[in-house]
């Protein structure tokens, strides 16, 4: 399965390999991209013929280019895959076909093909994808095919549509040497309309003979041919259906195509006619008039300016190729302005309804304007979507939409995707009243596929831009787009010599609302917070999400006080109650900012720089936090200190101390706690209170953990195998909270400390660390307990625990906090605290133990108050095993 970072790169792979359309290697880049993102094992692009049979314009096969091939589609799966969205073998490919020869040489077990089709819905080739073993395809890769179908089709009709304009000019000037004679009306045809797609003839005039060479009772009837049949397979359908939208709206019609001669000859057609009625004003039959344009000065010209476009847009792709094509079209037109516009659609009901336009390339008295949004409703772009094609000879003054252009007529052509859906407009506009259209309507007619096409590899283009760099769950750029404006920004600034700041974002305790509410929760929050956010930073910079729960705003030339008010206000604007499916969130963040130049010379020093900033900022109360060097140096020295406590925990270099347990009353050694020590041979002894909070920070208290328990347990052997009989009581072994979050802890402990009795071990677990999950914690102690092991809570008062789950913890001790100790003899309120706590263990039937006790004082108002036993300086500093033996553990 795919993630979001993996679909981003396999989009931006696939960007790459269709973006040089026009280019000689483009079906040579496309099916290598292919071959590499999908895992096949080969990839062939195909131009299928009129003889039924496809000739190969890239074919890559394990692993490189080879020649391409024609072959005969008949008895191959290439042949089922034509007409369909998507024809797919999973195996066993070869026995299904075992006339394709081809599929033999290449070894294919499995094959995938899809149709490629030009913008007018015509059939042109296909895109076929093979594997030598069986082939499942999900979602993400059905999309790339749909994509690079689409890219390659487009490129395909390209290439078909340049070559059909060089046949064509070479055609034209081959009649204009041969013509001899004018053909021009052949008036008195008349044809069925209704539902007739075979146009039978009722009526044919003399003059179909010379137009078509059939004689015209061969023509009537569809006595030898219907006339539809003559009409070029490509403007059938189009044809009709315009015919037929014209008279259902009780209007005349007006429709070019071409028509096949009896010598196999195309001619361009123009024809129009209306509706024949009875007496009661119903259709009976359609009556055109036919004129050929083929070689009249007005088709002419319609191919001098369709050349005339052409030639300059042919080597441009995206937005060169519409600003370039409105801008010649405007001129060869002579109007005052035009437009190529991209219609946006929305959901409404169960259809997608065309609200608005935003326009892709506008010209206007000759020069480019931005691009501008307006609403579809009650615009002449409206009327063009709804009628395929319309006109505004002489109308009431309109201003031009984001302009003050006024126009009193144009002429628009509505853009279809290859599926035949409206995704485009295509218009020119006339300060003064048109007093023909047949010319500009002709240009703008032939050169709508084209423009259509190019808009549909637009819209490709930018939806894979989308999926690449932008998050797909709050709609802001993505962790690749803005390492790129990062890059960009910064080489600005460089070049001006001003400043960038960054702030980096974190939402505070956001996994833990993840995982108590679950991700569609989760989801929405974040949406919600990064609206928040860029409401507030929209004017300051450009905002992304990184990932999960972390955001990032890049402000350019600002300040560093500056960017520090903004930081608050950030803060505050995410701070205000989210209410989720009935829920209440409160929420924070923590941000973390640096500053160029002032804190760093590179970009990536500027991502770092707010990296450690953001780090510093999670660890504080003070959510808001900028960079200093003072950061760098003591997260370098931490970074450090993870490699080497993480040698020293494997090669063994750690050591074990024992501080002395004794009871208060006879003084007598009741047991030992067990505490790690650290000498590096570089740093000299390293404080327990900086390395262990470090290796529960980096992942390394676990191994520490082990490492202490099978260490005790050595040592508790080795005392035992000694004359005085080893350790009196227990050792007392400290269990961290990621230890304790193992279910199957109990079990572990007793493989590390096999041949130790559990009798010989307490176990110590913080009062913050149960109290996480405390009915697991409540299991958990159970099982130690059933296994012979002693609990006892250490740190006592400082983790806010009911006494509904004290009473439930299996624990046999309190172990008293340090900090109420140190300061009970001066300051009441402790000494208050100590002595509930005495009298809470005495109540619940558990010993308690003091920590820290380091006067004789102390230890004397403790055992009046009733505690058991205690640790700290005055009984004996911990010491390494052999001078604790020496001093403790002799007779």
């Amino acid at each position: 399965m795919h993630t979001k970072n993996d679909a981003a790169d396999i989009f931006r792979q696939l960007a790459e390999g269709v973006g040089n359309s026009g280019s000689p290697r483009f079906y040579a880049t496309l099916v290598e991209r292919l071959a590499t993102i999908l895992g096949v094992d080969h990839v062939l692009v195909a131009d299928v013929t009129q003889l039924h049979r496809a000739e190969t314009l890239a074919v890559w096969s394990d692993g490189g280019l080879v020649s391409n091939i024609t072959y005969s589609l008949a008895g191959t799966p290439c042949e089922t895959a034509l007409g369909r969205e998507c024809c797919l073998y999973s195996r066993d490919v070869q026995s299904r076909f075992p006339d394709d020869k081809l599929l033999c040489e290449l070894g294919a077990e499995s094959y995938l093909g899809r149709a490629l089709y030009a913008a007018d819905g015509a059939l042109i080739g296909l895109l076929a994808v093979l594997k030598n073993s069986p082939m499942q395809m999900g979602e993400l890769a059905n999309e790339i095919l749909h994509i690079a179908a689409a890219q390659a089709g487009a490129e395909l009709s390209r290439q078909k549509a340049e070559q059909a304009l060089r046949e064509s000019e070479e055609v034209a000037r081959e009649s204009e040497r041969r013509l001899d004679t004018l053909l021009n009306h052949l008036p008195g045809m008349a044809y069925r309309c209704l539902n007739d797609r075979a146009w039978t003839m009722q009526l044919v005039s003399q003059g179909a003979e010379v137009l078509t060479g059939y004689r015209p009772d061969e023509l009537q009837g569809n006595r030898l041919i219907s006339f539809a049949a003559l009409i070029h397979p490509d403007d059938q359908d189009k044809v009709f259906h315009e015919v037929q939208s014209a008279i259902a709206n009780r209007r005349p019609y007006r429709v070019i195509y071409q028509l096949r001669h009896r010598d196999g000859g195309y001619r361009w057609m123009w024809e129009q006619g209306q509706a024949v009625m009875d007496e009661a004003g119903d259709i009976i039959c359609l009556e055109g008039f036919i004129s050929d344009m083929t070689d009249q000065q007005e088709s002419q010209r319609v191919q001098n300016a369709v050349a005339q476009v052409a030639s300059t847009v042919t080597t441009q792709v995206g937005d060169g190729y519409f600003q370039q094509l409105i801008a010649t079209l405007v001129k060869v037109l002579e109007a005052d302005a035009g437009f190529i516009a991209l219609l946006h659609t929305s959901p409404q009901g169960n259809e997608s309804v065309y609200g608005k336009a935003t326009t892709v390339s506008m010209v206007v008295d000759g020069a480019q304007r931005e691009p501008y949004t307006f609403a579809l409703r009650g615009s002449p772009s409206e009327q063009v979507v709804l009628e395929r094609e319309a006109v505004m000879h002489d109308g009431p003054p309109l201003l031009l939409p984001g302009t003050l252009l006024p126009t009193k007529a144009w002429i628009g052509r509505r853009l279809d995707n290859a599926n035949g859906e409206a995704i485009g407009v295509m218009m020119v506009f006339y300060r003064q009243p048109l007093t023909t259209n047949a010319f500009a309507t002709s240009v703008l007619q032939i050169l709508s596929t084209g423009a259509a096409a190019e808009l549909e590899r637009r819209r490709d283009h930018r939806h894979m831009h989308q999926l690449a760099y932008t998050d797909s769950t709050t709609g802001l750029p993505n962790r690749i787009r803005f390492m790129e404006l990062l890059a960009e920004m910064w080489k600005e600034a460089h070049q001006a010599g001003s400043g960038l700041s960054l702030l980096l974002l974190d939402i505070r305790r956001f996994k833990e609302v993840n995982d108590l509410h679950g991700h569609q929760v989760g989801d929405q929050l974040l949406v919600t917070v990064a609206d928040r956010l860029a409401k507030l930073s929209r004017s300051y910079g450009s905002l992304a999400r990184l990932s999960g729960d972390e955001f990032a705003l890049l402000v350019a030339d600002t300040t560093p006080s500056g960017i520090g008010d903004l930081a608050e206000q950030l803060r505050l604007a995410v701070k205000p109650p989210l209410h989720l499916e009935r829920r209440v969130f409160h929420l924070d963040v923590s941000i973390g900012f640096a500053h160029y130049p002032q804190d760093v010379s590179e970009a990536g020093e500027l991502f770092n720089a707010a990296s450690i900033a953001l780090h510093h900022a999670k660890r504080r109360e003070n959510s808001i936090c900028p960079y200093t060097q003072t950061m760098r140096h003591a997260l370098q020295r931490r970074q450090r200190m993870t490699e080497r406590l993480s040698a020293a925990i494997t090669e063994h270099r750690l050591e074990l101390y024992f501080q002395p347990q004794v009871n208060l009353t006879s003084g007598q050694l009741t047991g030992a706690e067990a505490l790690c020590r650290w000498h590096d041979a570089e740093w000299g002894w390293v404080s327990p209170g900086e390395f262990i909070p470090l290796a529960e920070e980096r992942g390394l208290i676990r191994a520490l953990g082990d490492w202490v328990l099978e260490e005790s347990a050595r040592q508790l052997l080795a005392w035992r195998e000694q004359p005085e009989g080893g350790l009196p009581g227990r050792l007392s072994i400290n269990i961290s909270a990621q230890q304790f979050a193992d279910p199957e802890l109990t079990s572990h402990i007793g493989q590390l400390t096999a041949g130790v009795s559990p009798s010989a071990i307490a176990l110590e677990l913080t009062e913050s660390d149960f109290m996480r999950d405390p009915d697991q914690a409540v299991e958990i102690t159970h099982t130690m307990r059933q296994a012979g092991y002693a609990l006892s809570i250490d740190d006592f008062g400082t983790g806010y625990s009911s006494l509904s789950y004290l009473r439930r913890f299996a624990a046999d001790a309190l172990k008293i906090d340090i900090s109420f100790v140190r300061e009970m003899l001066d300051n009441h309120h402790d000494r208050t605290i100590v002595q509930t706590i005495i009298a809470m263990a005495q109540a619940l039937e558990m010993k308690t133990v003091a920590e820290g006790v380091e006067t004789r004082d102390q230890a004397s108002l403790l055992a009046e108050m009733g505690c058991n036993e205690a640790q700290g300086y005055w009984f004996g500093r911990p010491l390494p095993a052999d001078k604790f033996a020496a001093q403790w553990l002799t007779t």
